[in-house]
């Protein structure tokens, strides 16, 4: 399964949160694979998309984070696996 994990950082965390991703490199836990992750220019934000059948694992990477910024999880499809439900969808819909 997929997720959209999105972050911000406060202001007075920023620091410790470089520190952090510097030392780390922000590696998540063993078997969630993270496909990227993207940093607004200028801001304190970014996100990541991740995969993993195993829901603890996300919520493991988030604790870890969790005393630095504020992260919100989305479960997420792609374009692929939504066009077949919007199709069926549409095809209930009468006009």
């Amino acid at each position: 399964m997929l997720f959209i994990i999105h972050w911000s950082i406060a202001t007075e965390n920023r620091n410790a949160a470089m520190a952090r991703f510097a030392k780390t490199g922000g590696a998540p836990p063993p078997n969630l694979k993270v496909h990227g992750r993207w940093h607004a220019v200028g801001q304190n934000v970014g996100f990541a998309v991740a995969e993993t059948d195993d829901l603890a694992l996300v919520f493991k990477w988030v604790l870890d984070w969790s005393d630095l910024m504020s992260m919100q999880v989305y479960p997420a499809m792609t374009n692929e696996q939504a066009a077949p439900l919007l199709q069926a969808t549409l095809s209930q819909v009468t006009t």
